[in-house]
């Protein structure tokens, strides 16, 4: 009987690594349901000026944003200093917004296409020259839901 002897002591346990790919699949999933990519990169300064009767947009992959105002610094060497107008995340000229209209169109359902709206954000030192070109091309190209970005004054 001396053949089997115990050996008591010697050996610690293990950690186990059973649970570690649940627990970095969780991680993952949590990360990515979290994280909010964003939509494009701002190249013109907006301050949006304020107002006092706001309404919320309630569907945001409805909402077409158009950018206008003077490039940032970081693009005023290339682009200059007189306001611009932002598609997405590029510089365009207005004769551009209908293609844009018609890419962002094409990626909603049929049934909403009606309700789409295109929401102008423009930086309050901006003269009207270049925001009613670009109202009239927004008209000409049928997109008459035109909603103006502006901050909610403070009381």
């Amino acid at each position: 009987m001396a053949k089997f002897s115990k050996k008591r002591g010697s050996a610690s346990p293990e950690v186990s690594t059973a649970s570690l790919p649940d627990i970095i699949f969780m991680l993952l999933f949590f990360f990515m349901v979290v994280t909010v990519l964003r939509d494009s990169e701002l190249k013109v300064k907006v301050s949006t000026p304020y107002a006092t009767q706001l309404t919320k947009l309630e569907e945001k992959s409805l909402v077409n944003y158009l950018y206008i105002g003077r490039p940032t610094q970081k693009f005023q060497a290339v682009y200059g200093t007189k306001p611009r107008l932002q598609l997405g995340d590029k510089f365009a000229s207005v004769a551009e917004i209908p293609l844009f209209l018609e890419k962002h169109k094409i990626k909603v359902p049929e049934a909403k296409r009606p309700r789409i709206t295109s929401s102008l954000r423009v930086d309050g030192e901006v003269t009207m020259g270049i925001v009613q070109d670009v109202k009239t091309q927004l008209r000409k190209s049928g997109q008459l839901r035109v909603n103006y970005s502006a901050k909610k004054r403070p009381d």
